[in-house]
């Protein structure tokens, strides 16, 4: 082998984005979720009520996953009776941002 040549090593996919992207993608509730979140619906509960064949339970693992991705985060108000509402992260708000931009994507493949 020429010393000039270079060696460029078999580049593989990022492994926990794209099992985040797979995750969230494969969730049929969280792109749901997100636009709740961004038109300011915040509460389980009220989540439930605005979409129809939104199960509690469903809801509830749902929203656990995108907390332990870091997407969200849970804030638990010290009340009677108890109060717990959800928020986008920072990381997030990048994570949707790419989102957004895969939609983009399907819409130029779709035209």
């Amino acid at each position: 082998m020429n010393s000039n040549e270079k060696i460029i090593s078999r580049k593989s996919p990022p492994e926990r984005s794209a099992r985040m992207v797979e995750t969230i993608y494969g969730c049929k509730w969280s792109l749901t979720v997100y636009q709740l979140l961004a038109s300011g619906v915040q509460r389980p509960g009220e989540m439930v009520r605005c979409v129809e064949g939104l199960s509690t339970k469903v809801l509830n693992q749902c929203l656990k996953k995108n907390i332990e991705f870091g997407i969200l985060d849970k804030v638990i108000y010290n009340e009677l009776p108890p109060r717990v509402e959800y928020q986008v992260t920072e990381f997030g708000q990048k994570f949707l941002h790419i989102l957004d931009e895969l939609e983009k994507l399907q819409q130029e493949i779709d035209a």
